[in-house]
């Protein structure tokens, strides 16, 4: 080669070097000469420095270090020439072993002609050499092997022996991609065509692999690592060998690491999302702080919540909006056992069929589009804890029966993911629908009614318990002072005759609500309430004639004798209209614009039957 020692190049080079540094001769011409040798530029200099001073050197130090590992050592013969006035170096480089090689050949020959003695020692000599060479294939940790140009085995050592699981007479002579390579992990064909070990000898690279299978003996998979370097006699590509490492337990090491790492996503991603839950709940305030009652049908509920809290039994609250059921929810759970753990609200209504699944059980990344991570679902969530479901009615009728079979089994199935999950869950369901009515009507699955229907609790509106207003209402009031920063309010007895006048369809959220707005526009320590103008009076003529007499003016206070009377009278006209019929298109709850649960329980609680109906039809007729 000619070497420019000042610009690191290499000007010349013939075919011996390009086969000798492994390099098309193309790519070897122009190439930086310190590439040759990495990690040896000292030495290269001190060797360039002196054949430019003496104007000749030679040196055994450099040599051919390969990607793999291996080296090989050199003698560079060097000359100082100068050449259209620039000093260059003309080397000739050769490979020691090869020298010794036919060093060896040229005694054996020697020998040969000096008798048989000389053979004898010159065989023993290529004996020593070839048990040299297979104590160090011995020695070596890592598995090797050679193949030859058609992916035939030509050797084998005990390394790879041992992790094969094959003896080296059952490997060599056979084609060792078919032996040992013929399949990915996941079971997929490997085709020979794509093997980087046999690209080796093809075009002539070294190829490296992170991590493949090779298959044992026993058929098992062994993760290995390994390089392909190919092998060349005079130019000519004939063969490659490989050397790999079992990684089987460093890949079993990465496998529960990630595992773990998973695990602690997983735990973090819950805890954060139960830290979200418990921070809406904070921020959400209940209708009260606690249950704020005395009168007796509050005490019959504080009664069945000291009743139930303590077991796992699951409860059914019903009742119309704003009556505080899931109050009830909230003081269940914290008097109970599982207190410790979140409650975790889910609102059935507003959550859309597509979702369903998604958001009770979870799904893992890539189920559906749009899923670009794993999400936790709220029976997860709310795992050790309780799931508080919120209008269990407006659950579609094809749905109930997946939440029936979490509930009955107690284990849980990501959308995406073939395992299930365990989890132990207490169910507080609530519903201002007639279930019953519902179930007999098709719209509710009668098994899943009595899953949830194991201790049913009526939360009781707020007109059937006017003895409570006073309490609440002084609570809102100071509730709504500390939201709107204001002092010295209060409640005066005209408020409360006001209030109490009231009939409160939308329960203690619309006093809560009244309460509220009179804070803010009162003056002065004053409330200003503005309650709104009686509804009833639109919706049946026995109000309207109730309220055009003297006894009962239009903006009177009535007692609440006469608030129920004027109640009943009202639901006997609807119900006479409607032939007693409560439910359903064209029933009474349908013209008074009253949900059909209300209904009856205002019907209850005024003591009106429809035999009372049918008796009255039937004087009517006499």
């Amino acid at each position: 080669m000619l070497l420019d020692p000042w610009g690191d190049r290499v000007m010349e080079a013939n075919m011996a070097a390009s086969t000798l540094f492994e390099i098309p001769l193309d790519e070897l011409i122009g190439r930086r000469a310190s590439g040759l040798h990495p990690g040896q530029l000292a030495d290269l200099q001190v060797f360039s420095e002196e054949t430019l001073e003496r104007g000749h050197a030679r040196s055994e130090v450099l040599e051919l270090r390969r990607p793999d590992g291996s080296r090989k050592a050199l003698e560079y013969s060097a000359t100082r020439v100068e050449m259209r006035s620039r000093v260059l170096i003309f080397v000739i480089i050769d490979d020691l072993q090869s020298r010794r090689m036919r060093c060896a050949r040229r005694e054996a020959v020697h020998r040969i002609r000096r008798g048989d003695a000389w053979w004898r020692d010159a065989e023993q000599f290529f004996r020593d050499l070839e048990r040299e060479n297979r104590l160090i294939l011995s020695a070596a940790g890592e598995g090797i092997y050679g193949v030859n140009a058609d992916g035939v085995t030509t050797f084998v050592n005990p390394a790879a022996e041992r992790v094969l699981g094959w003896t080296a007479a059952e490997m060599v002579g056979k084609t060792m991609h078919d032996l040992v390579h013929h399949t990915h992990h996941d079971g997929r064909h490997y085709p020979e065509e794509d093997c980087p070990i046999y690209a080796a000898f093809r075009d002539g690279t070294v190829h490296r692999v992170d991590s493949e299978v090779f298959w044992r003996k026993d058929g098992r998979p062994v993760f290995v690592e390994y390089t392909s370097t190919p092998i060349r006699d005079r130019g000519v590509l004939i063969g490659a060998v490989v050397v790999f490492r079992d990684i089987t337990p460093r890949r079993e090491a990465e496998e529960r690491l990630r595992g773990a790492l998973a695990e602690v996503n997983q735990l973090r991603e819950r805890l954060e999302m139960e830290n979200a839950y418990l921070q809406e709940e904070i921020r959400s305030e209940c209708a009260f702080d606690g249950i704020i009652g005395t009168s007796a049908p509050i005490r019959k509920v504080i009664e069945q919540i000291e009743l139930v809290a303590p077991t796992e039994a699951s409860v059914l609250v019903v009742g119309e909006s704003g009556t505080g059921k899931e109050l009830i929810a909230h003081a269940i759970h914290s008097a109970s056992a599982r207190s410790e753990r979140p409650l975790i609200r889910v609102n059935c209504a507003a959550i859309p069929r597509e979702l369903f699944e998604s958001e009770f059980f979870g799904h893992v990344r890539g189920a559906f589009t749009g899923a670009t991570r794993d999400r936790v679902g709220r029976f997860e969530l709310a795992d050790g804890g309780t799931l508080f479901l919120d209008e269990i009615g407006e659950i579609p009728p094809e749905l109930q029966g997946k939440l029936l079979r979490v509930l009955q089994d107690g284990q849980v199935e990501r959308v995406g993911e073939e395992h299930t999950r365990r989890v132990d869950v207490r169910v507080i369901a609530a519903t201002n629908r007639d279930l019953e009515e519902d179930v007999r009507r098709g719209r509710f699955r009668q098994d899943l009614f009595f899953r949830l229907n194991v201790f049913p609790i009526q939360s009781v509106p707020l007109r059937e318990r006017p003895d409570d207003i006073a309490p609440l209402a002084a609570e809102f009031v100071k509730r709504s002072c500390r939201r709107a920063k204001k002092t010295g309010v209060r409640l005066t007895q005209g408020d409360l005759r006001s209030l109490l006048a009231y009939d409160w369809p939308g329960n203690v959220r619309e006093l809560e609500n009244v309460i509220e707005r009179a804070v803010i526009l009162g003056h002065g320590g004053r409330l200003r309430l503005e309650l709104p103008v009686r509804r009833k009076s639109r919706e049946s003529p026995a109000y309207q004639h109730d309220c055009t007499s003297t006894e009962c003016p239009g903006d009177a206070i009535l007692t609440e004798s006469q608030r129920r009377q004027r109640d009943r009278e009202n639901i006997l006209v609807a119900l006479e209209a409607c032939n007693g019929k409560v439910f359903g298109k064209g029933g009474a709850a349908e013209l008074m614009g009253i949900p059909p649960t209300t209904l009856s329980s205002r019907m209850k609680a005024l003591d009106i039957s429809r035999e009372q109906i049918q008796e009255a039809r039937r004087a009517d007729l006499a």
